[in-house]
């Protein structure tokens, strides 16, 4: 199906719109990443954007779009990202905003939405369930509903990546980018196939969340009856009626990433590159790293959508992929009940160069021999061969240690 409504003339007119307003977003070039995954990889920054993440583009470019034609207010539904877009488009453009997120948005994100001076509504369930609270909402108070993502002008908006990508890096041949209801990934496709129509578009959803994925597989629309995963910014159940069919024309292929693959991902640009990414962010430099597209020596460039992460999901990964890699371990071990018997355990540990993060004694468990106490200890160690070690040694001395994580 050709899309005759999206043009390159709204998405140059969304780049004069958005003049001054988002900011062109650093492209850096990644020997790391590059390495590990095979392909010549450039990340897009739009975790650096105002408000977080690259949704400002769409929903400032369809606010000022309705300012001046009788729009007395504006409501939307989002996980988060959305929402701060348009909270801050209507405080510039001086109208009422309302929006609708899950009850389980990031506390974060929540705050922020607040911040630009609109007014938060929480609805139970997810995004699709938002949204459906907020079509209720708008025809009681005759607020203009902005869609985040089955909008031509929010598509235009974000498509202002490409040219900018374009301007950057002109060589460019793959681009990999997240999707969850397609706006981001209709708006860059559209334009970039446009302008350069052999780059090669990659599309990447959650695995907990592929109506997309699946509607490419049909190909039809298709809803999913839940979406399960963290990355909360593209968990939809059901792809755009506009956006759908610009993908199936202009997107090449389309593949999936679990959690624990964004996860790593999100570890990763923390670690090897001191950035933040939110799930739906890093999930195009998951598909990257965890191998699912074949871009051997392709200067190919991943979109990192949003850096908008609630602090405790971060800390979370953190403790998982640390753990995951030999470097953070929980285990328990017995010990005489005697004055010294936990001191002497300690100095055996400090032997091994291992850091101990906190100690819990314990003597009066039912399961624990009497004139015994367990010990349960988190440790910061070198790697899976240390803990091993670490086992060894104390089974040595009879502590009869088990790991527990």
């Amino acid at each position: 199906m050709v899309n005759r409504v999206l043009t390159m003339e709204k998405i140059n007119d969304a780049a004069r719109h958005l003049d001054g307003i988002a900011y062109h977003t650093p492209l850096y070039y990644s020997n790391s990443f590059s390495k590990m995954s095979g392909a010549r990889v450039y990340i897009k920054l739009e975790n650096m954007q105002k408000t977080g993440s690259f949704k400002i583009r769409g929903a400032y470019n369809k606010v000022m779009s309705l300012v001046g034609v009788g729009c007395h207010g504006v409501i939307a539904a989002s996980a988060g990202n959305h929402a701060q877009g348009v909270a801050y488009a209507a405080a510039r453009a001086g109208l009422p905003c309302t929006i609708v997120m899950p009850s389980g948005a990031p506390i974060s994100k929540i705050v922020a939405t607040q911040s630009y001076g609109a007014r938060v509504v929480l609805a139970a369930g997810g995004y699709d369930d938002a949204y459906n609270h907020a079509v209720e909402l708008q025809e009681k108070n005759g607020a203009t509903l902005v869609h985040s993502f089955n909008d031509l002008e929010v598509m235009a908006g974000q498509a202002t990546i490409a040219l900018e990508l374009l301007k950057d890096i002109p060589d460019i041949e793959a681009v990999v980018i997240p999707i969850g209801g397609g706006g981001l990934i209709a708006g860059v496709s559209y334009a970039l196939k446009h302008l350069r129509p052999g780059i090669r578009v990659i599309g990447v959803q959650a695995a907990g969340a592929p109506a997309v994925y699946l509607s490419a597989k049909k190909p039809l629309l298709v809803e999913t009856e839940a979406t399960c995963t963290f990355a909360d910014g593209i968990a939809v159940r059901r792809p755009g009626t506009l956006t759908f069919p610009i993908i199936q024309e202009y997107v090449d292929e389309i593949v999936t990433v679990d959690d624990e693959e964004i996860a790593g991902a999100i570890l990763m640009l923390l670690e090897r590159s001191k950035i933040v990414a939110e799930g739906a962010g890093a999930a195009g430099l998951a598909a990257l790293l965890y191998r699912k597209v074949s871009l051997a020596d392709i200067r190919t460039v991943a979109l990192l959508s949003g850096g908008n992460i609630d602090v405790n999901i971060l800390s979370m990964i953190i403790e998982r992929g640390l753990a995951k890699t030999g470097r953070y371990v929980r285990m328990r071990a017995l010990i005489k009940d005697q004055p010294g018997n936990l001191g002497k355990l300690l100095t055996l540990l400090a032997s091994t160069r291992t850091n101990v993060i906190s100690v819990l004694h314990d003597r009066i468990k039912p399961n624990i021999p009497l004139k015994q106490a367990e010990v349960e200890l988190v440790l910061e160690t070198r790697d899976k061969k240390h803990i091993d070690e670490i086992v060894l040694l104390l089974a040595h001395h009879d502590y009869t240690p088990t790991v527990i994580s």
